[in-house]
């Protein structure tokens, strides 16, 4: 059941793509907006309150629902999880965006290609050169591939239903809308959000840089995790960022030019500089990861029923 899951799940997502502006993550959000006006005085304990509610109401509602169809036909039970997952996993929108960056530099649209990786970075982009442009929508690639599709589909393996799914994308949108406030006045509230995802994230993170090194090249994948990751602020994204640019031969990381100053950021990977080619090669490195899983789990489906 969970390899069809996904499997269908993937493909009424590339037919029928959510919305960027996804109803349901927009009705999560505003939710979690309520909970931290009324929770959040700057205390920790307040903010482990504050995610709790935000959480555990969405995985007992959906663990009922799942259960309840279950004992009415495992068919229901498994057309709730493709929905879950269709509303949880998001890999034709990054795809799609990765293409369309793909071909603006192609055919020499600098601004259009700016304008596109400004829409799916949140930052402007108005100094980056065309291959800064291309280190960039590689490393936010792979991070957005673990996050919105390798890291639901290991946490929703793992936990009964769908459980692991509405878990691991919640506590990540917690994270970014709470974590990652860098505002004195927001106080210790949003600690436990980051800790929380980057706990949950701890064994899919690994999964997907193994995968990556699977996928491409070993050696190299591996030896940069291990010299270059511990180096990246976010140690997670620099896990699959290093195991990502090391399994490529490519060169990320290092400084960009933003609003008329140099960002220094440390360098990952080893061999080339990113250009065009090595936005091909990333998606190819990522549809190959994502081929990858998918047999995995078929061939543990088959051991599992022959035994």
């Amino acid at each position: 059941m969970t390899l069809f899951s996904i499997i269908f799940a993937l493909l009424l997502e590339q037919w029928r793509p959510t919305d960027r502006r996804n109803q349901a993550i927009l009705l999560f959000a505003s939710y979690a907006d309520a909970l931290e006006r009324y929770f959040n005085t700057g205390v920790s304990r307040h903010g482990v309150a504050a995610w709790i509610a935000a959480v555990l109401p969405l995985l007992l509602l959906t663990g009922t629902i799942y259960y309840f169809l279950l004992g009415l036909s495992p068919l229901l039970a498994w057309a709730w999880n493709v929905v879950v997952l269709y509303f949880t996993i998001s890999f034709h929108q990054f795809n799609h965006l990765f293409a369309e960056i793909n071909r603006a530099l192609r055919n020499g649209d600098l601004p259009q290609a700016r304008e596109l990786l400004r829409q799916w970075r949140g930052m402007p982009a108005d100094e980056l050169s065309s291959e800064m442009i291309a280190r960039v929508a590689i490393e936010l690639g792979l991070v957005h591939s673990h996050r919105y599709v390798f890291g639901v589909i290991v946490c929703f393996a793992l936990l009964p239903g769908p459980l692991g799914a509405v878990l691991y994308r919640l506590a990540e949108l917690l994270s970014e809308r709470w974590g990652s406030r860098p505002e004195e006045e927001f106080g210790a509230f949003g600690q436990f959000a980051a800790k929380a995802f980057k706990a949950i994230d701890w064994l899919p993170a690994r999964l997907t840089a193994v995968s990556f090194a699977i996928a491409g090249n070993f050696e190299d994948a591996i030896y940069c995790w291990r010299a270059q990751a511990a180096s990246w602020a976010n140690h997670t994204q620099g896990i699959i960022l290093a195991s990502g640019a090391g399994a490529l031969g490519v060169r990320l990381g290092d400084s960009l030019q933003e609003a008329s100053s140099v960002h220094y950021r440390p360098e990952l990977g080893m061999g080339e500089e990113a250009d065009l080619d090595f936005l091909q090669s990333a998606t190819g490195l990522i549809w190959r990861t994502l081929v990858l899983w998918l047999t995995l789990m078929l061939l543990l489906g088959i051991a599992s029923w022959a035994g």
